[in-house]
């Protein structure tokens, strides 16, 4: 284990740039315009935002506070909290360690498209384009038989910028990158909605998205997908808050900070939202039909509605350049911080030194990816991947953390103590019910109804055969890693509940009395 001193943010501010970076990523772009047009459009925003409030934020400030109190990564932090529960952190190494395998190759396809811009390069068909000439797709289950370098090159670039920024360390390398990059990102976006605000037929696309269906409101499966939404977009359940927060200063703010991050995040989603459908109606006045005929989401909407609209519009190649940078930019400080989670883990159950676990740990994350997805089977596999670790990966992952710390271990209020301890915003009992009791509800009902629609059909009509080595076989070798590698005994480093060197004065309720 390292006794190295622990590295740290160089202000609040630098903190709350990467933690916005990490949280705003792919999935406000284009999973959230989607989730709420397809879940009562503007009456979506109520249950967003009481998931926001109820399981957002209160599990945001929980491993906020687990980071900064124990001030390691997943493996060893909770570890801290009992020995047997490092094997949740362990399960967090290696979903991140798969999603950013795959997540790297989106951003490569988003440089990509940033030059395809220019000349509008897909030309009259741009789903023939990405799917055939681009990415050269083969059927699901035909396997990898060919390396696609017009893929390969950018995923190289992306994980050398990656893998840069990560060893200049936290802050040098991690700080400042999003200090840079967070603002661009921001004004590229805020001139993107603008211009999107003022093509014929924006508002017909801003009437979709916001018009309520207050109907909607009574059908489960709308508050299933808010918090499912608050749950992808927060960076939470896979241990990147923890890590961050473990390079924060012993007084941080952490309410504070976590209340800042998740409006943040919210923020940018609704605007990515007023972009989105802005664009899509114009498409759709452009094409005669209604919006519903062009809502897309995910891959659809970003590599092939979107190339659609550039090619009609005005200016388009500039409006195509700013949204490809946009989604790279927002697509790698989400990258950035989840091959941290990898490398701090590695470094605290080693003592490696930062230069050689970036070298080592980032160069083999990305060897993976280089030579899975640049292939011609990469896009089924990364389809694969990306539905399986996020339902059987994050969402279970981040249930079982909170059965184990809050019912298990019944750490809740100690932890309380200590975030309250420092921060602006003192947490009450509203904080301990929504951990104890609505979030693990919620996120077991997302467990229950996932697995019934995994049981009635095979997901993207996909076979069976792909599906078991692609998708399941990648969530469940995730969590037999992760409790293979917690059975390696630790040579050395604090057993668990040893004094943690804190100066910040807590609280009795870190008694065993208390906890008791």
């Amino acid at each position: 284990m390292s006794n190295q001193p622990r590295e740290q943010w160089g202000s609040r501010v630098g903190f709350l740039f990467a933690a916005i970076g990490s949280a705003v990523g792919l999935g406000n772009i284009w999973r959230f315009p989607g989730e709420a047009y397809n879940n009562g459009g503007g009456a979506f925003l109520l249950p967003y935002l009481i998931a926001l409030l109820t399981a957002g934020l209160p599990l945001l400030i929980l491993e906020y506070t687990v980071g900064r109190r124990y001030r390691k990564s997943p493996p060893a932090a909770f570890r801290q909290l009992a020995k047997p529960a490092q094997a949740i952190g362990w399960w967090q190494v290696f979903i991140c360690f798969v999603i950013a395998s795959y997540y790297a190759v989106i951003v490569a396809w988003a440089v990509r498209y940033t030059f395809f811009s220019v000349d509008r390069a897909w030309g009259e068909n741009p789903a023939e384009f990405f799917a055939g000439d681009f990415l050269q797709s083969s059927d699901p289950g035909a396997g990898i038989s060919s390396y696609v370098g017009g893929v390969f090159w950018p995923l190289l670039f992306v994980w050398a910028i990656v893998l840069v920024i990560l060893g200049l360390g936290v802050r040098k390398g991690i700080e400042k990158a999003n200090i840079f990059f967070i603002p661009l990102l921001v004004l590229f976006f805020v001139v993107l909605v603008v211009r999107a605000v003022t093509l014929d037929g924006a508002a017909k696309g801003l009437d979709a998205l916001f018009t309520p269906d207050w109907g909607a409101l009574t059908d489960g499966s709308v508050w299933v997908a808010a918090y499912g939404q608050i749950f992808f977009s927060l960076s939470i359940g896979f241990g990147i808050m923890v890590t961050y927060a473990s390079y924060l200063k012993r007084k941080s703010d952490l309410t504070g900070s976590a209340l800042v991050a998740g409006f943040a995040n919210s923020s940018f989603e609704i605007l990515a939202g007023i972009g989105v459908f802005a664009t899509l109606g114009f498409m759709a006045q452009s094409s005669g039909v209604g919006v519903n005929e062009v809502a897309e989401s995910g891959v659809g909407l970003a590599f092939i509605a979107f190339p659609t609209v550039i090619s009609q519009m005005p200016l388009g190649g500039l409006f195509g350049v700013l949204f490809f940078l946009s989604l790279a930019i927002a697509g790698l400080t989400s990258l950035v911080s989840i091959v941290e989670v990898v490398i701090s883990s590695v470094r605290d159950r080693t003592g490696m030194r930062r230069g050689p676990a970036v070298a080592i740990v980032g160069g083999l994350v990305a060897v993976v990816s280089l030579a899975v997805f640049p292939t011609n089977a990469g896009l089924n596999i990364l389809d694969a991947c990306d539905h399986f670790i996020n339902q059987y990966g994050i969402a279970l992952a981040a249930l079982v953390f909170l059965v184990v710390v809050g019912w298990l271990l019944r750490k809740l209020k100690p932890l309380q103590a200590n975030a309250d301890a420092t921060s602006a915003v003192r947490l009450g009992l509203w904080w301990r019910i929504c951990l104890g009791v609505v979030t693990p509800v919620v996120l077991a009902w997302m467990m229950v109804d996932s697995l019934r629609q995994e049981f009635s059909e095979n997901y993207g009509g996909m076979p069976t055969s792909f599906l078991v080595w692609s998708g399941w076989g990648i969530a469940v070798g995730a969590l037999v890693l992760g409790v293979l590698v917690a059975l390696i005994p630790w040579r050395n480093g604090p057993k668990p509940e040893d004094p943690v060197d804190e100066e910040v004065a807590e609280p009795a309720v870190e008694s065993g009395k208390e906890e008791r």
